[in-house]
């Protein structure tokens, strides 16, 4: 079966090669080997070994809802693992880490260092000593970028790797949705000085706006016609569910503080968000939105709603991303303000069964990712796997969201399901329209690319088991890339 190939509608390209070949995995089951802290400090450990003294240790995906001892290591643990190397792990969602002693030292923060604004670090109880976890963008600084501790020489190693891998999952498109200065410098470096193996949109954090436009930055921008090419700003409101750092109208089922009434403030006022969404749509620009909870999206929407009526835009494809727990007022308001939105379904799948038990509760959960909400409304919209957080798996990631099933079997929400051919389109034309390419790529028609994946069957033809289909070949502008 012959279908367009498919377009990342929310990513980070290249993670992928990131975590493969310069980071520590430390996924828990079943993406990896890591179930309790022993055993992601072992894996640590084989890394300091091989790693010359001075040089980073850094590790990623670590998931302590799915950890035995349900947190993170402690600084003291992670300096156990080396006092000659800064250790710094990234949380899966990419919104927290820990660090050891010397990689706290490199943050230039201690005891006496006041939590900066949306971030908190974490301390002792008792003694008020840095424990090292660095929660939030803020906290986290440097390293959180996702380049930290990324040579362009990595990156190009990698973004090679990764390209190998999406192509062999059909992908034709791949995005990364948070690019800082450092990595636009190197997506414009790969795009100039080579032939990029794979198109690549990439998303500019927008506070990099006007100097990025204005020519201001002095890095390498691609030219066009490279394969590289920048799409919309990228704009955070909120955090993570699983940090619970994500905002809600309504408290956590299970709140990890213990604070019963805990939601999550937002970390920015209604009038700090206007003025940021409105400076990029006035600038022309269209803005995807991180609005994990239902509050942030409110946030959001008020912004938006502000910028339109300042300066109207008909066709602006402003974008929700994740947005976990859209009400139904949320939506309708979306559908006459022509606000689009990317939903996240994989994390039905990996992570469901923490959501029923500890962030929404068993009746809550069932509309998490409303996408038959959002279709009955006639508002067109993507899925996607946000990988690292979930591995690029375009046909997986369609069962997803068609099953909607958990890890452990239960179905959540069939009531949001979609059709199989809903699933596809959402990550076919829908994905491209999204990001204004519908012109030239998601569909197979007379003038559009020749951007194709083949596949071993029809994904309509059986929802249950559309997953097990594979990928015999992929074809970008008519030439295969990948076969199998």
């Amino acid at each position: 079966t012959v279908i367009p190939g498919f377009i990342d509608p929310h990513g980070h390209f290249p993670d992928s090669g990131f975590l493969k070949l310069h980071r520590v995995d430390l996924s828990p089951p079943p993406l990896g080997a890591c179930s309790n802290i022993a055993e992601v400090l072992e894996q640590l450990h084989q890394k300091a070994r091989v790693t010359k003294p001075g040089d980073w240790v850094v590790g990623a995906m670590i998931n302590p809802a799915e950890l035995e001892e349900k947190r993170f290591p402690t600084r003291n643990e992670l300096d156990a693992v080396s006092v000659e190397h800064p250790v710094w792990l990234f949380h899966v969602s990419g919104h927290a880490g820990v660090a050891n002693s010397l990689a706290l030292a490199f943050r230039a923060v201690d005891k006496n260092s006041q939590d900066p604004a949306g971030g908190k670090f974490g301390r002792d109880p008792l003694t008020g000593e840095l424990n090292g976890l660095c929660e939030g963008m803020s906290a986290m600084g440097k390293m959180g970028d996702s380049e930290f501790q990324i040579s362009y020489e990595k990156f190009l190693s990698a973004y090679v790797d990764a390209a190998d891998e999406y192509l062999g999952q059909g992908v034709t498109l791949a995005q990364n949705a948070w690019a800082t200065k450092t990595l636009l410098g190197y997506f414009g470096q790969i795009a100039n000085e080579s032939h990029p193996p794979i198109d690549t949109m990439v998303l500019p954090a927008g506070f990099l706006e006007p100097k990025l436009t204005a020519g201001e930055l002095d890095i390498p921008l691609p030219e066009p016609g490279s394969g590289i090419f920048l799409g919309p700003r990228k704009v955070f409101v909120d955090g993570s569910f699983h940090l619970q750092t994500a905002c809600l109208t309504q408290p956590y089922f299970k709140p990890l503080n213990g604070d019963p009434h805990h939601r999550c403030e937002l970390p920015f006022s209604r009038e700090q968000m206007v003025t940021r969404i409105s400076k990029l749509h006035d600038l022309g620009f269209q803005c995807h939105i991180h609005a994990n909870g239902d509050a942030a999206a409110d946030l959001a929407l008020d912004a938006i709603e502000a910028a339109q009526r300042a300066n109207r835009r008909e066709d602006h494809r402003h974008t929700l991303i994740h947005s976990q727990n859209l009400r139904e007022d949320q939506l309708d308001r979306m559908a006459t303000a022509g606000v689009s939105v990317s939903f996240f379904p994989a994390h039905l799948h990996y992570f469901g069964d923490f959501h029923s038990a500890v962030t929404f509760g068993p009746d809550r959960v069932r509309n998490m990712c409303p996408t038959r909400w959002a279709e009955e409304r006639g508002i067109r919209f993507t899925i996607h796997n946000d990988a690292q957080v979930t591995p690029t798996r375009p046909l997986h990631l369609m069962w997803c969201a068609v099953n909607r099933q958990s890890l452990s079997g239960k179905t959540i929400g069939q009531d949001q399901a979609l059709s199989p051919l809903s699933a596809l389109r959402a990550h076919t034309i829908d994905a491209a329209w999204q990001v204004f390419q519908e012109h030239d790529r998601g569909s197979i028609e007379a003038g559009k690319r020749a951007d194709f994946a083949v596949l071993s069957g029809n994904p309509l033809d059986d929802p249950e088991n559309m997953q097990k289909l594979s990928v015999s070949q992929t074809l970008v502008l008519g030439e295969t890339r990948y076969r199998s």
